[in-house]
């Protein structure tokens, strides 16, 4: 496909969404020229978000990198001289092997995400690289690894109710996550069920697009879900809403939840929450009186202190009532269990000298690279832009800023991070690469090939880590593989039922392959869970050191249960930074399109709060506290409970003005309560006018 000139040609989005959908491109002399759906995508049909419509723009961006660099200025400053590939891989492979002769290999750190969703792209030749090299070990919890952990010790698995069934609920909560604007097919799904006569509650602390078209939108302080949830099995349990006979056949420690929620009295919990003990009576009855009854459990509530105990909590919601064996009932926090691949044979742990080596997390870098004893002496970044979305910015710039430091960055851009790289590599869109996508929303796995050459003499990540592999003396048949191979082995996982029938040939005929839904009919009979049964009291967690039963615990900083900013906290106001409708994260910042209908970063401030400090809408403010400050514009709006203010989308470093647009510099790096997850949204800052 990449040498036919003209045409349209099936491709995937590379996005970290849910969605994963299909596309087609349109290519014209050689370029392509126009992105839409593919209406033949059995879920996502055609219809693609604005970002995706303008892919070209950061495809063929004037800014895109299309050469190795290397740094010729201080760090941080952006100046850097073309070199070769050759120049590049030889001086990366030559400062490992010094660094791994004077410190050992553990000096050496990747850091890496998701910002291409390929399987290659990142858990493939890269993960076999640094097996091999020994390097220190990325513990990837900036995302959803709190809530997924929640939701397992719950239920077992990460999998939950599937959108072919979720279309059929007669009842959908929305909770804490802004689907319109990150999970854009979902609504067509509870749109057309609004129309059979379904209703659609969102709850989450600040009215954004997907609270706009509820039935019934629930604000509430931010932290508080977990209380909510608990008020709601009070209620379910004191007015006999539960389904006695499923929870005898199919849970652990009914009895025991049963006792324990009847001291979240609705008073209690609207004393935590913000929510009038009333709504969460009326709620909790809505709920268990539902036929089918869906919570889609979103992203943003697990970004707190408590977010792990949180989802878990709110997980425990259907087997309260037995929504599992209706149609459409369940939950869904994510579904990416279903297409697990054989990661061992993508990424090879066996090549790993030291599999006892240090485990880090990428929420806590501004520390790893200040504080780590031994300390790291090399970062390699890649599908990822720490600068921008790591938590305490100005603690990860002081460490970027290290000389002793030696930083590769493989992007397609300039970000905020590779401005601090030693060497810069550049990358290949996944428009110019082999790779294969799951969803961790839908039931279909994707195969992308390449549509165009690539551009400049970008490498995609099989690429480039073959080379350095080869740099290295790495000499085992794994850094020979090609992309087919590696798919192929991928996808030989005999342990996962749900790949069945789903090959490389298959993929290559069809495109997208359906899984083996099939196996879903045992779900609640094969739960991995210790007891195989959903586990409302789960030993597990008792011995982590957390209450077996699901219970409220409150931040560390923010509100407690008598709306005051908790005990640790000096500042009045929660900060919430959730995603805006235009990025994804911090990709798409950079293209002018996008960037202009958001505008500017703003500061949505409730207009009691407003009025107290004298800030008047449109006004320059400061928001502050121990860690930094972030300058925006205020909005003064009513769209959320008092006491919280919100700003919306990552941005890179203002280009006019130089200055940084990083909400981060405001948020902690402690790590949550379950699988070390980060904790953006449990902040406290107060705001001023400049």
């Amino acid at each position: 496909m990449k040498n036919q000139a003209n045409g349209i040609f099936p491709a995937v989005c590379p996005l970290d969404c849910p969605d994963t959908c299909g596309l087609l491109l349109y290519k014209e002399e050689g370029k392509i020229v126009k992105v839409t759906g593919n209406p033949e995508h059995p879920v996502t049909q055609g219809a693609i978000c604005n970002k995706v419509r303008n892919m070209t723009e950061r495809v063929y961006h004037p800014e895109r990198v299309l050469y190795p660099l290397r740094r010729v200025g201080a760090k941080g400053e952006g100046n850097f001289e073309r070199i070769s590939w050759e120049e590049a891989v030889q001086e990366i492979a030559s400062r490992f092997k010094d660094l791994i002769a004077a410190y050992g290999s553990e000096s050496i750190l990747p850091y890496s995400f998701y910002g291409n969703m390929g399987i290659l792209s990142v858990d493939g030749m890269d993960r076999r690289f640094f097996n091999k090299l020994g390097s220190s070990i990325l513990q990837q919890g900036i995302c959803n690894a709190a809530g997924s952990s929640g939701f397992k010790y719950t239920m077992g698995f990460g999998g939950g109710t599937v959108p072919e069934d979720a279309a059929h609920a007669e009842l959908f909560i929305v909770w804490g996550g802004n689907i319109v604007s990150t999970s854009m097919h979902m609504v067509p799904l509870i749109e057309k069920a609004r129309k059979r006569g379904a209703k659609l509650i969102v709850i989450d602390v600040h009215k954004n697009r997907t609270g706009d078209r509820a039935d019934w939108f629930i604000p509430l302080y931010p932290g508080t879900d977990g209380a909510l949830a608990l008020g709601i099995m009070h209620v379910l349990f004191e007015r006999d809403l539960v389904n006695e006979s499923f929870m005898a056949q199919y849970t652990l420690g009914h009895e025991e939840l049963r006792e324990h929620v009847k001291s979240y009295t609705p008073e209690l919990v609207s004393s935590i929450t913000g929510v009038p003990a009333e709504d969460i009576v009326k709620l909790a009855e809505l709920y268990g009186e539902s036929p089918s009854a869906y919570i889609h459990i979103g992203n943003g509530l697990q970004h707190h202190d408590n977010g792990g105990m949180t989802v878990r909590t709110i997980s425990c919601l259907p087997a309260l009532t037995g929504a599992w064996l209706k149609r459409g009932g369940g939950a869904f926090k994510s579904n990416g269990a279903y297409a697990s691949l054989n990661s061992n044979a993508l990424e090879r742990p066996e090549l790993r000298p030291n599999p006892d080596a240090r485990v880090v997390s990428m929420n806590q870098l501004g520390e790893v690279l200040l504080e780590l004893d031994p300390p790291i002496h090399a970062l390699f970044v890649y599908c990822a832009n720490p600068a921008v979305v790591a938590p305490d910015a100005s603690r990860v710039d002081e460490g970027l800023r290290r000389e002793d430091l030696f930083t590769v960055v493989h992007d397609l851009f300039l970000t905020d991070t590779a401005k601090y790289a030693d060497i810069v590599l550049p990358a290949a869109s996944n428009f110019e690469t082999t790779d294969i996508y799951n969803s961790y929303w839908h039931t279909y796995v994707q195969l992308q090939e390449p549509i165009i050459p690539t551009v400049g003499e970008s490498k995609g990540n099989v690429e480039t880590f073959t080379l350095l592999s080869a740099a290295m003396g790495f000499e085992e048949d794994a850094f020979r593989e090609t992309e087919e191979q590696m798919i192929r082995s991928a996808l030989d996982y005999p342990d996962n039922p749900y790949l069945e029938g789903v090959t490389y040939d298959a993929l290559k005929e069809q495109r997208f392959v359906k899984l083996n839904m099939e196996e879903r009919i045992h779900y609640l009979d094969r739960l991995k869970t210790p007891s195989g049964k959903i586990e409302l009291y789960c030993e597990a967690l008792e011995e982590i050191g957390l209450p077996p039963l699901p219970t409220y615990i409150p931040l560390i900083e923010g509100y407690d249960g008598q709306r005051r900013p908790g005990k640790e906290s000096k500042y009045p106001l929660m900060f919430i930074s959730p995603p805006n409708h235009s990025f994804l994260n911090s990709t798409f910042a950079n293209v002018k399109k996008l960037a202009s209908l958001e505008k500017e970063p703003t500061l949505q401030i409730h207009p009691s709060d407003a009025l107290h400090r004298h800030i008047a809408d449109g006004d320059e403010v400061v928001v502050w506290n121990d860690r930094g400050e972030y300058r925006v514009r205020a909005a003064v709006l009513d769209k959320m409970l008092p006491g919280t203010v919100i700003s919306q989308g990552l941005w890179w470093e203002n280009e006019e003005t130089g200055k940084p647009q990083r909400s981060n510099v405001l948020t902690p790096d402690r790590l949550a309560d379950m699988g070390g997850g980060a904790v953006f949204f449990s902040t406290t800052v107060d705001v001023k006018r400049q």
